[in-house]
């Protein structure tokens, strides 16, 4: 019985410390998500470019500036001299239309204080008013990913949808942040 059981504790010792085998993964992943994301993005944005170029195009008259953000704008009224434009936690004053490149009117003469960058605005309409001194007004035209992008405003602005906005800078508070 004692040798039985010894013999129990060796066999038990040989099979029972054996190393783990590798397993298989059960998918692989492809990348072709990614890739087709990629490519849909791509096409989005020569689409809008494409109708952003148009718009441009029919406005000659115009002098359209394209920006380093990735956006267009072209001054309604500019003024020239010192003023400062606004900075970081300077209070701002600001009149805005907002519609969609196909010009039907989204939000009409809506009027916003509001503290630079450290309130939430959407990317291409805060890197605009930094472009502008007080008093001046420009019309500035955002592709979707500048504007809402993906997810929109959840009221009116739905998915992907570039932007045109008429935005007058009315007034700066100058603070010593």
């Amino acid at each position: 019985m004692k040798n039985l059981l010894i013999l129990f504790a060796i066999t038990l010792v040989f099979f029972g410390c054996k190393s783990p085998e590798a397993r298989l993964p059960e998918s692989v992943q492809s990348g072709s998500f990614l890739k087709e994301s990629a490519e849909r993005n791509r096409k989005l944005n020569e689409l809008e470019n494409k109708q952003i170029q148009d718009i441009i195009n029919s406005n000659p008259e115009r002098d359209y500036i394209a920006s380093e953000s990735g956006f267009w704008y072209a001054y309604n009224t500019q003024v020239e001299g010192d003023k400062a434009q606004p900075q970081f936690g300077d209070v701002i004053d600001f009149t805005f239309d907002v519609s969609n490149i196909e010009g039907d009117e989204i939000y009409a003469n809506t009027n916003k204080t509001y503290v630079m960058d450290k309130e939430e605005l959407f990317t291409g309409l805060r890197e605009g008013l930094k472009l502008l001194k007080p008093t001046e007004s420009a019309t500035f035209i955002f592709p979707s990913q500048k504007a809402f992008g993906y997810y929109g405003d959840e009221h009116k602005i739905g998915t992907n949808v570039p932007l045109i906005c008429e935005v007058t800078l009315n007034t700066i508070i100058k603070t010593n942040d």
